[in-house]
Order: structure tokens, then C-alpha cells, then sequence
């Protein structure tokens, strides 16, 4: 949600007119209207309106304020981008100290039963004696908050400092959308509430490149970047980086005694802070003993990586408010709670050496060899530094020590360079440097077959210039080819495809289908003899071939491979599983895949202008296309029988193909005045033609028009586009009159093992009915279909509310849209309990949604 810049919104009009009844009942009015849309979007996920009108009220506001100062209020929605710059942070003393938690490093269960065995002990409670309730949260890494509210309004942000004193940065967040300025009624007079300021990793990861883009530096981690946030003395600068807040706490509030809440457990303020607008942590729970604090412990472990943000750990509290207060403080330490640690994420280490490889498209990637360090679960002792580029902006010299960076299953990165580790000697202007350091240099010729190493203009990556020569790109396009997702060649691995290219037997993936026993038999001679390895059954009449048979047969099963699963074989640039269904999906044959001009690709769903340029640039590739020629000739492709899809016939409208030419100045609006005036896009070429009259077009668009028209080759295209618009339209086959399937569109992640089907059969049988199958869960997901061993992605469907099937399910309601169903489970149709998660084996069934396995139907809040 954006809002306008606020410079000077309030700036007192000269001789204003004091406010009218009406202006001041519309300025609450605006005000209510905005905080309850701001609340919707940045607190709930859940926007009503669109931004457009949020921005429309936004400034009817700051229209009235600024008509009328004596309306602009503390709370108001229109203070939370821009003020005066700051000389310097004022100093506050909080009210009640806030302390620090105890660390409990021992990251194993043992961490968890040794603070409640502590708590058991501080309490005096036997054997026999009830478990201990505590409340279980995340600890996140951000920056600890003071939010102080008098009379319901924000009048002051702090940081925690050294507890004692911290800094006044109220003007900063007041930027942050999620915090509110005013509390409903019903908040205590006074209240400070305490909480995280942390930064979202999309949101980092976004910032970072827009960074990158301007040539600034880059944040390290999303705690430095919303540390240095928080503390910048132009809010203006802080309202652009992406802020968000979690409450987790309370300082000082209004005693009972003198009209403030009356409350009982931890969980209960975090319950009242929810309601009160402020976002609390949903995987928040409460915990009975130590065996729920462990399972806690490796829930969150698991979900780690899958969350938006950073923790580095889980904090357990005692429940009972009466319960804290008698357990007190030891030192500056509640003994009521403590920070379970999980394994560290970042380390320490040296780079001791820079070498390159070369992938299956040519790209030359360096990659650093590390002093092994343990980090994320892993030893972790090489990492890709991805370009020259990234070496220059990280600063790296080999001999450097560097942050290593490991989350759960994401691929190691080094995300900075610690040059304090650097002698204070070391001259970086020098030509040369002392050993162990060395500068990295991008290879001029490849190390595999030498050929040059170009890097495009404009682009980050360097590439052997060798194609299918370099044998390092042979064997990953025939890898990639032959692997499960693609032509699945079963029994053709990585060691007989680098023995048939080693031994120049293959050149291409086509010469897969031309390979004979013989070649086989050759092959494995020679590697033998390479190797020192005696003749199998020498002295024997026959020598084994069963095993280069089965090779043979697992090469003619591929045969005739879905159209999209081919296409990604192919290896294109940008070109994953879903791209290549898609291509085939909606253009329904190969020659119309092969055929399709540039223009036409870029208007299907999901592709876009790169990789539409991509696949473009691919198939006119003279080597590839006698590749593709001879898979054809080979039987391998299926044959051109299929039909494009229907929706396609809007893809071929003339407004979308005139807007995908990239004309200058043809914007959407002009395309859809200039189609009706034309019969043909080649109709463009006439410099005669009526169009140029009755359309109407602006002189600049004309001009455009023709000059474009005019460049070599576009006359050509646009034949074609007219010659391959006319056939598919004339194939598309009848809209159906039946309702949409009920699935089209619909995300489905898969988990856990099914009874009965396989991963990859499930995933086909709902992609046929039209779900996009992806591997995690968000918000976005629609169903989650759930086997044994779900593991991680259950506990954040259930925490997401997402509807959640078992096989039994699936295969129900995919039976029922085949049959002429269109209705899919609703969460308003599901039981409102779900059975243990632990046992998913009887379907539970209601007559609103027969088609539902409902074990874990979606649920609310609380």
C-alpha cells in the first residue's frame, strides 16, 4: 500500500479558515477509514481495498490537514512518512528496565528440560507435581522496541539501549505500517508495549537490489539494514526501507487498581495486544513441561527457513503472571524465561583459493574453496561467488576471512568480507600482494576445452564460448536431458554419460537414440583399460550385456515423452518445468512452439519478455534446430496432434500482439484504438493504408509506427505472426460451456509419502486438471495434500489455514471434477476439529464438501 509524500502535507495555509463540524466529522472519518485499511493490509495480509483508493483517502486528508492545521492530530495515518531531520537522537529512560534473557546454548532437547527442571526446582514441585505452563515464542533478530501510548496515542518509540536508557526514535517508526498510532477503545491510559523491529526477507532481498542497482552498498543481513533503519535522523530515509514489527511484551501499563487490565497469563496480553491492532506471531503457543517445549523447539527448527524473517532461536516463559512475579530476577535476567539457541548460521572462515566451473549453458562461475566450517547443520568447504561482479562489490582477495551464511537447505553464500582479519600492513594499491592474498581474475580462455570466455554487454555472467564442443556443457545438457523431470532415461547416469562424451559417442542429445550395444560395449573396453580393470569373465565365450541393454531400453521408453516435459529437456535458458508446460500447454505442437515469433511467446501466461527472448533465440539457433530436426526424425518428440489452448484466442487478440511488438510509444490504450482499423498486422506495412487516417494515432505514435515497421526483419515478423495467428485460431478448439474446473489456477503443494502414488503421479494428475504443483507453502497455496511423514509444510498449512487433503481426497475430488463437479473443499464446509495429526488414515467427510478428506481443515486465529 503506498502513500504520497508528506512534505509539508500540514504546512499551514496563510489566512485559513477554521474548520467546519463537517470537516472535522470528515477528517475522523478519513482517519478511521484509513487506520482500519492500514491495519487490513499491513497487519492482517488482508487488503480490502485496492491501493489506488487507499491512496484517494489518504489524500483527502491530507488536503483537510492542510487547509486546516488545527486537525492535524499525533495519530494521524498522514505522520507516518517524512518530518524535519534530526541533530541528534534524544536519550529515554524506560520506565521499567528492559533486561535481557537468559541464553540457553545447549541447542538439543536437553536445553529445553534443563529450564524447566530450573523452574521446577525455583518452585519447589516434586515428581508428582502438574507440569509447568509456559508460552512459547520466536525470537526473532531483529531490534528490541518501547512503544509508549498515553491516552491510546503513540507518543514515544524507543530502543532497548543498555536497558536503562535508549534512544528516542519515534519519528522513525511512526513509518512502520504495522504499528498503530492510536489504540482502540478499551486500551489502558497508559501502555507500553514491547516488541521486534525486523526486516522481511523478501523485503531485504529487494532492498539489496535496488542497492545494487544504484551501485550503493549492500546490507549485510536484514538486522543490520533494519538496525540502520531505525536509527536514521531523516524518517524519510527510514519510511523507504521496508520495516515491519512483532509484539512479544509490555513494560509500564495502568495497574488494575487504577482502571488498567486484569491480567492473569502471558498468553492473555499477547491475546489483548493482538486484538489491539498490533501483530502477534501465530506459531506463538502454549506448552505444557518440558516435552512440549521440546517439540516446540523442533517444530520451529524445522519451519525455520520457511519463515519470512529471521530467528535465531525459540524463548520460553512461564504462563502465570503470579507465577513470574515469584520466581522474580537474578541479576538483570528474568528467571521466568529463558532464549533456546538453535546451531549458528553464520561462521568465520578463510577463503583459500578461487577456482571456476562451467555449467551446462557455458556460464563460468567462480566458486571459493573455504577452510572447512561447520555452519547450518553442514560443513560447508566450497561456495559460488557467482561473478566477477559479486567478488568486486563483496571486496574479496583470496586469503580474505569472510561470513559464510548456511539457512537449513539454501545453498551456502558468502555475504561478507571482514577486512579488520587483514594484516594493517597489507598495501591494496599494490600490483602485486603478499601471499597467502591474491586478487581473482576472470579466466580468458576455458579451463575445460579453451575456448574463449566472452561476457555479453550488459550481462553479469561470463561464458565459455565452446557450445556442445566444450565437453563440461555436453555432459550437463545430456545430464539435464536424460534426468527424471525431463526425458527420465532410466539407468543412464552421470558415469555412462561422462565415459560416452569422454570417448566421443555423444556430441548431442539426439546421438542418444543412435547409440548401439556395440558403442556400449566399446565404451566400457576402453574405460577398463583406462582404469586397470581386468575383462569381465575373460576366458568366457560371452561378456555381460544385460546392463547396457537395459540402458538401450530406458533410451527407447523416453520416447514420446509429454511435448512439455521435452521442451524442458532441451535445456533453454530460463526455460524450468513450468515454462516448458506452459509453451506446450497453450501452443498444443511442437512446430507451433518452433514457429512462434517473438511477439507471440512474449503474450503467454508466466513467460515474460526475457524469457520469451530466450527461448526465441534458442530455436533459431541454426545447431539447435537440426538437433530438434533430428529428435524428430528419431521418434522422440510426440507428433503434432495437439490443439492450442482456448484462452489462447485472447493471447491473439490484435490490441495484445500490437503491444507485444514494443512499439515506442503504442501504449495498450493506443493498441486497442488501432486494432479495429487494421485486418492483419501486416497491414501495418502500408505506408497508405487508411489506419494511418482513421485510427487517429497521435503524430509521434505514427512516426514511431513507421520507423518500426521500417527495420530490417519486421516486416517478416509480422507475416509470420499473421501466418501462425491464423492457423491456431482456426485449431482452437470449442470454449467449454460447462463450469471451470474448479482446480484451474489453484496452487497444490504436495508432502509427506502417499499411500498409493507416487510424487511425480500426483503431481501429473493435478496438473492435468489444471493446479499449479509447487514445493512450498504460503498464503497463496490452495490445498496442501498431505501423506505420511508431512513433516514442515503441514505445520504451516495448519498455522496458514490452508485446506489440507490426504490421497483419499485428492483422488476424490479429482474424480468428481472428471465426472462434471465443479465445486472444491471449503474451508466454511470443513469439521471445525481435526483428528491427531499424527495418524492421517480415515477420510472425514461432510455432505457440503463429499469431496474433501477434511483431517486438517483450515482454521482461524484464535
Amino acid at each position: 500500500m503506498t502513500s504520497p509524500d508528506l512534505q509539508g502535507a500540514a504546512a499551514a495555509a496563510p489566512f485559513s479558515s477554521p474548520a467546519s463540524p463537517q470537516d472535522q466529522a470528515r477528517a475522523r472519518e478519513l482517519g478511521a477509514q484509513l487506520r482500519h485499511h492500514a491495519h487490513q493490509y499491513y497487519v492482517l495480509d488482508q487488503p480490502q481495498i485496492p491501493d489506488a483508493e487507499y491512496d484517494r483517502l489518504f489524500q483527502a486528508l491530507q488536503a483537510l490537514e492542510a487547509a486546516h492545521p488545527e486537525l492535524l492530530m499525533p495519530d494521524s495515518p498522514t505522520q507516518r512518512v517524512g518530518g524535519r531531520v534530526l541533530d541528534q537522537f534524544n536519550s529515554v529512560r524506560h520506565a521499567v528496565p528492559m533486561l535481557s534473557i537468559r541464553t540457553e546454548t545447549d541447542t538439543e532437547a536437553s536445553g529445553a528440560e534443563a529450564f524447566d527442571a530450573r523452574i521446577r526446582r525455583e518452585l519447589g514441585l516434586g515428581e508428582g507435581a502438574a507440569p509447568v505452563e509456559y508460552v512459547a515464542e520466536l525470537k526473532f533478530d531483529g531490534l528490541a522496541m518501547n512503544l509508549r501510548y498515553e491516552d491510546r496515542v503513540l507518543v514515544q518509540a524507543a530502543t532497548r539501549g543498555d536497558g536503562e536508557l535508549g534512544e528516542d526514535v519515534t519519528h522513525n517508526i511512526r513509518t512502520i505500517g504495522q504499528i498503530p498510532l492510536r489504540l482502540p477503545d478499551g486500551a489502558p491510559p497508559v501502555l507500553e508495549v514491547r516488541g521486534e523491529v525486523y526486516m522481511r526477507r523478501p523485503d531485504f532481498e529487494r532492498l539489496n537490489e535496488a542497492q545494487r542497482a544504484r551501485g550503493d552498498k549492500l546490507f549485510v543481513n536484514p538486522r543490520n539494514a533494519a538496525a540502520g533503519a531505525v536509527r536514521q535522523l531523516d524518517s524519510n530515509i527510514a519510511a523507504q526501507r521496508p520495516l515491519s514489527f512483532f509484539a512479544y511484551g509490555l513494560g509500564e501499563v495502568t495497574p488494575p487498581e487504577q482502571g488498567g487490565p486484569a491480567w492473569q497469563t502471558h498468553f492473555e496480553v499477547l491475546q489483548a495486544l493482538k486484538g489491539w491492532g498490533f501483530p502477534v506471531e501465530s506459531l506463538d503457543q502454549t506448552a505444557l513441561g518440558a516435552a512440549e517445549l521440546v517439540a516446540f523447539h523442533q517444530k520451529i527448527g524445522a519451519l525455520r527457513d520457511q519463515l519470512a524473517y529471521d530467528i535465531d532461536g525459540v524463548v520460553y516463559k512461564v504462563n502465570s503472571l503470579a507465577l513470574q512475579r515469584r520466581l522474580g530476577f537474578v541479576t538483570r535476567e528474568p528467571r521466568w524465561a529463558v532464549a533456546h539457541k538453535y546451531p549458528a548460521q553464520e561462521q568465520l572462515t578463510t577463503v583459500l583459493g578461487i577456482d571456476v566451473q562451467v555449467g551446462r549453458t557455458g556460464a563460468v562461475t567462480p566458486v571459493a574453496r573455504l577452510e572447512p566450517v561447520f555452519v547450518g547443520g553442514v560443513v560447508v568447504s566450497n561456495v559460488t561467488l557467482h561473478n566477477q561482479d559479486e567478488i568486486a562489490r563483496l571486496g574479496l582477495l583470496v586469503g580474505d576471512t569472510v561470513i559464510v551464511r548456511r539457512a537449513g537447505d539454501v545453498i551456502p553464500q558468502v555475504v561478507a568480507v571482514v577486512p579488520e582479519r587483514r594484516p594493517a600492513e597489507l598495501d591494496l594499491a599494490a600490483e602485486a600482494l603478499p601471499a597467502p592474498y591474491l586478487r581473482f581474475v576472470m579466466p580468458t580462455h576455458c579451463p575445460v576445452c579453451g575456448s574463449h570466455v566472452m561476457r555479453d554487454e550488459g550481462e553479469v555472467v561470463a561464458r565459455c564460448t565452446g557450445g556442445l564442443f566444450c565437453k563440461a556443457q555436453r555432459k550437463e545438457s545430456i545430464r539435464h536431458f536424460a534426468s527424471r523431470r525431463a526425458m527420465d532415461i532410466e539407468g543412464l547416469g552421470e558415469r555412462h554419460i561422462d565415459n560416452l562424451v569422454e570417448y566421443d559417442q555423444l556430441h548431442s542429445v539426439a546421438d542418444l537414440y543412435q547409440l548401439t550395444l556395440q558403442q556400449f560395449l566399446d565404451v566400457k573396453r576402453r574405460v577398463d583399460e583406462r582404469d586397470g580393470v581386468a575383462a569381465e569373465l575373460q576366458g568366457r565365450e560371452e561378456i555381460p550385456t544385460k546392463w547396457a541393454q537395459n540402458i538401450l531400453d530406458g533410451i527407447a521408453a523416453s520416447k514420446q515423452r509429454p511435448l512439455g516435459r521435452f521442451l524442458f529437456a532441451l535445456g533453454m535458458r530460463h526455460v524450468g518445468e513450468s515454462t516448458g508446460k506452459t509453451l506446450a500447454d497453450w501452443l498444443g505442437r511442437l512446430d507451433w512452439v518452433r514457429r512462434a515469433p517473438l511477439p507471440l511467446l512474449r503474450v503467454l501466461p508466466d513467460v515474460g519478455d526475457v524469457v520469451a527472448t530466450s527461448i526465441y533465440e534458442f530455436l533459431q539457433e541454426d545447431h539447435n534446430r537440426k538437433v530438434i530436426d533430428t529428435l524428430v526424425a528419431e521418434g522422440v518428440v510426440p507428433p503434432d496432434t495437439g490443439r492450442p489452448q482456448a484462452a489462447l484466442a485472447d493471447k491473439l487478440s490484435l490490441p495484445s500482439l500490437l503491444g507485444a511488438l514494443k512499439v515506442p510509444k503504442l501504449t495498450p490504450l493506443r493498441a486497442e484504438q488501432l486494432a479495429p482499423h487494421l485486418g492483419a498486422l501486416a497491414d501495418l506495412l502500408d505506408v497508405q493504408a487508411p489506419w494511418q487516417r482513421s485510427a487517429d494515432l497521435p503524430a509521434e505514435v505514427l512516426k514511431s509506427l513507421q520507423a518500426f515497421v521500417a527495420e530490417p526483419g519486421q516486416a517478416d515478423v509480422l507475416r509470420a505472426l499473421d501466418q501462425i495467428r491464423a492457423e491456431l485460431l482456426a485449431a482452437l478448439p470449442a470454449a467449454p460451456s460447462g463450469p471451470r474446473s474448479s482446480l484451474a489456477g489453484k496452487t497444490v503443494v504436495l508432502t509427506g509419502t502417499l499411500p498409493t502414488l507416487g510424487r511425480d503421479q500426483a503431481k501429473d494428475l493435478l496438473e492435468a486438471a489444471g493446479a499449479k504443483v509447487t514445493g512450498s507453502v504460503s498464503k497463496k497455496t490452495d490445498y496442501v495434500v498431505a501423506g505420511a511423514e508431512a513433516g514442515s509444510k503441514l505445520d504451516k498449512a495448519l498455522s496458514l489455514g490452508v485446506t489440507v487433503l490426504d490421497e483419499a481426497g485428492m483422488l476424490a475430488l479429482l474424480a468428481a471434477l472428471e465426472a462434471g463437479g465443479d465445486t472444491a473443499p471449503s474451508p466454511s464446509a470443513a469439521p471445525t476439529e481435526s483428528p491427531s495429526v499424527a495418524a492421517p488414515s480415515t477420510p472425514t467427510t461432510t455432505s457440503e464438501a463429499p469431496f474433501q478428506s477434511a483431517l486438517f481443515p483450515p482454521t482461524g486465529d484464535d
